[in-house]
């Protein structure tokens, strides 16, 4: 009698959707998943950087979402920290109905795997004040910005409505939502500090992800509207005004360390430090692929029956092997543009900014998360408080550990600084707008990650060839944020993977509904 070989996928990356596939396909089929990580770190953009004891987490992520699906998931691999019965949280969207259960749940000084209850709050820091993320009508925004700028921006909107600009590209759309004086206030300097290009330039499909939904119209709602108690799952809440998120204690790259474990107890496989250096493709099929290991300098060629890809789409049509690739996607594959990510980890004694809301705080530092600086003299885009996003994330709680992000290309002059230097640059850009003395640091580090922002720019607007053709290989998927240039965050990632996962259960052979992610109306959140 013989047996039936057992079918392996082989998945491309070990990021939120690359674990994510690995995942369903270990607990729903009998395909064996075989990840290979090209880095030495699980988690993709979502790893956890462990320094001397404090925890950085790469560009910050929330844990909320709009899908049941991927809420059950995330709490299945890590449940929710014991809380009062009051706090149970009910989830409810489109007729559907779930209950994450409060209550009765691990205890955080107890066990490494749960997830917190933290308070989300993130501000913009713009003239050397803080203003609300996103910007509301509050008595703090008009007394900021004082009685003529107020009716500047009411004027700019209101112009809004009797004339719209062309909204193909981000500038345009913002106009549209927000006016032209508060665009050019709060919008203009700051897009352009992220991409590297005038937002004239991006496509605005960027927008459509990041900020639907949101617009001056759903400021002055929200100013009227008598506030509702918060629901973790969030779904009827545009996300920029949601209250309150879960947070693995260890940060997110403790959430993936978990799923790789289990997806291995399970009888996958994790590799890490193995490159895909080609892809052979036969017909319409996918056959195998040129793996090589870093660490023993072999090239290795795998051969699978399912393949996910996460990897940057440049890269994976330019590893395309056995069939003509045709030209014209070489080009639009080969013009995608990234933006690449240095985060400044500075452990100080204490901030020059105070805490002046009415929000409690260990040492009483600033509440935030997250604080946007859109100061038009400094490089930096955003800074995170780790204190804010688990106390865990901290070795001593008497300090404060401050992660300050760039969004650069590796081609720029700071992207080439020593760490050194790019440490002393974050320093004295924190001391310039008035955040920090440098006589408070008490260490530093740097951490560069390439390709982490897929942009909407270069040859983008022509991604529908790429599209097509890698769409011609039945057992090819392409998920997450490289693997389909798209700017998702992680539950969107983990949702192309759930998508493509149900595909194969289920035989089906169009790819929409992968691609279909995130480009709904009702789904979407920002950052």
């Amino acid at each position: 009698m013989t047996q039936t070989r057992k079918q392996t996928a082989i998945i491309i990356g070990a990021g939120p959707a690359g674990l994510t596939a690995a995942y369903e396909l270990a607990t729903k089929t009998k395909i064996k998943p075989i990840v290979f990580e090209a880095s030495n770190d699980i988690g993709g953009i979502s790893k956890t950087v462990n320094y001397k004891g404090n925890r950085i987490d790469i560009g910050g992520h929330r844990f909320f979402s709009k899908s049941d699906t991927v809420m059950k998931w995330w709490n299945d691999i890590l449940p929710i920290e014991d809380t009062p019965a009051s706090k149970t949280f009910i989830m409810r969207y489109r007729g559907q109905g779930g209950v994450l259960q409060g209550g009765s749940g691990p205890d955080p000084d107890k066990t490494d795997d749960v997830m917190l209850v933290r308070s989300r709050l993130s501000r913009i820091y713009y003239g050397r004040k803080f203003y609300n993320y996103p910007i509301s009508l509050s008595k703090d925004t008009v007394q900021n910005l004082g009685a003529k700028k107020i009716v500047k921006i009411g004027l700019g909107y209101l112009a809004t409505k009797f004339h719209k600009v062309d909204e193909s590209n981000l500038e345009g759309f913002y106009v549209n939502r927000f006016g032209r004086e508060l665009y050019n206030t709060f919008f203009a300097s700051y897009t352009e500090k992220l991409w590297g290009v005038p937002p004239s330039e991006i496509d605005s499909s960027w927008g459509a992800q990041r900020v639907k939904g949101l617009s001056v119209s759903k400021v002055l709602l929200n100013a009227i509207k008598p506030k509702k108690k918060a629901d973790i799952s969030q779904k009827n809440v545009e996300t920029s005004l949601i209250e309150s998120f879960l947070y693995p204690k260890l940060g997110p790259g403790h959430m993936w360390e978990t799923v790789a474990k289990k997806v291995e107890e399970k009888g996958g496989e994790v590799h890490k430090n193995q490159v895909i250096t080609k892809i052979h493709a036969k017909k319409d099929k996918i056959i195998a692929v040129d793996i090589y290991n870093y660490k023993t300098k072999q090239t290795t060629k795998i051969t699978g029956d399912y393949f996910f890809s996460t990897m940057p789409v440049n890269e994976l049509i330019a590893a395309f092997d056995g069939v003509e690739v045709p030209k014209k996607v070489q080009e639009v594959a080969a013009g995608l543009p990234f933006r690449d990510f240095i985060t400044v980890g500075i452990l100080a004694k204490k901030l020059k900014i105070k805490n002046q809301t009415n929000r409690k705080t260990k040492g009483n530092i600033v509440p935030d998360n997250w604080i946007y600086i859109q100061e038009p003299d400094v490089k930096v885009c955003r800074l995170q408080i780790f204190n804010n996003w688990s106390p865990y994330l901290v070795k001593n709680d008497k300090n404060i550990w401050v992660g300050m992000e760039y969004v650069v290309s590796e081609k720029d002059d700071i992207w080439k600084l020593s760490d050194k230097k790019m440490a002393e640059f974050g320093v004295n850009e924190l001391e310039k707008i008035d955040i920090l003395n440098p006589k408070d640091v008490l260490d530093t580090t740097v951490i560069k990650l390439k390709k982490t922002y897929p942009a909407y720019f270069g040859t983008y607007n022509e991604f529908d060839k790429v599209r097509k053709f890698s769409d011609s290989f039945d057992n090819l998927f392409l998920i997450g944020r490289n693997g389909q240039h798209r700017y998702n965050n992680q539950d969107h990632s983990m949702l192309t993977a759930i998508e493509a996962v149900k595909n194969i259960i289920e035989g089906r052979k169009d790819k929409f509904n992968v691609w279909n992610v995130n480009v709904e109306k009702e789904y979407h959140e920002s950052k």
